[in-house]
């Protein structure tokens, strides 16, 4: 142990790393009421002093963690960041998104929950990389004409990754063996995939639903988005 941390002690990024990758395990076993920075350290294989001079609060452990979260979640969902740039919207694969980020909020639900716990409470979520590309990759879909016109990507946003975060505890994930995990996912995904085509609603029995839309797509509501208001 004792080599361990003199090795660390001469490079921080490592011992950073080691400190977040304990902090996102025990995230994950006990959720962000049940660690402390001690726990994590006894983890990480650090002191607690050494803990403190990178994170000077659980909160600030946390929300690093749920950083790290965040890059993971991009690159599983979308890939490589540095690649972002070069898709077309209309070149992207919708299923497969989908599938992916169903896979991994059914392999990671309490990281994802504490994710989302995170960007619920940031004052700018904008701020968040897959919050951003997630929303953006939504917006520049529906400015196409490729989609049904008069989404409301915000609140579809919300209602898509909040819908992806809460299927996991419900199906209890954790308790279920990795077919069962794929195979609740796979359910997760086709359902995403069957609204987005086919809504659940047939127009001809729902007159004043079909009226409501309709007036709702031609007053184009120039209202601003949530994360952009103080």
């Amino acid at each position: 142990m004792t080599d361990v941390r003199k090795r660390r002690a001469r490079d921080p990024a490592a011992t950073r790393e080691a400190i977040l990758d304990a902090a996102q395990a025990l995230l994950a076993k006990h959720g962000p009421e049940g660690i402390s920075l001690a726990e994590v350290a006894a983890l990480a294989g650090v002191n607690r002093g050494t803990a403190y001079q990178h994170f000077e609060t659980r909160d600030k452990l946390i929300a690093a963690t749920a950083d790290g979260v965040s890059d993971s979640m991009f690159r599983a969902v979308f890939g490589d960041p540095e690649t972002i740039g070069e898709r077309r919207v209309e070149q992207v694969d919708i299923a497969d998104t989908t599938d992916r980020l169903a896979i991994f909020a059914m392999d990671n639900p309490e990281l994802c929950r504490i994710w989302l716990l995170q960007l619920l409470a940031s004052p700018d979520p904008m701020a968040d990389p897959f919050w951003r590309e997630y929303e953006g990759s939504l917006q520049r879909f529906a400015d196409t004409d490729l989609a049904q016109p008069g989404i409301d990507v915000e609140v579809l946003s919300v209602m898509m990754l909040a819908a992806s975060f809460l299927w996991p505890v419900w199906a209890r994930s954790h308790a279920r063996d990795d077919d069962e995990r794929r195979h609740l996912a796979r359910r997760m995904a086709q359902e995403a995939l069957r609204l987005c085509m086919y809504g659940s609603l047939r127009a001809e029995f729902f007159p004043e639903v079909a009226e409501r839309l309709r007036q709702g797509v031609a007053a184009a509501d120039p209202s601003p988005s949530l994360s952009e208001k103080d």
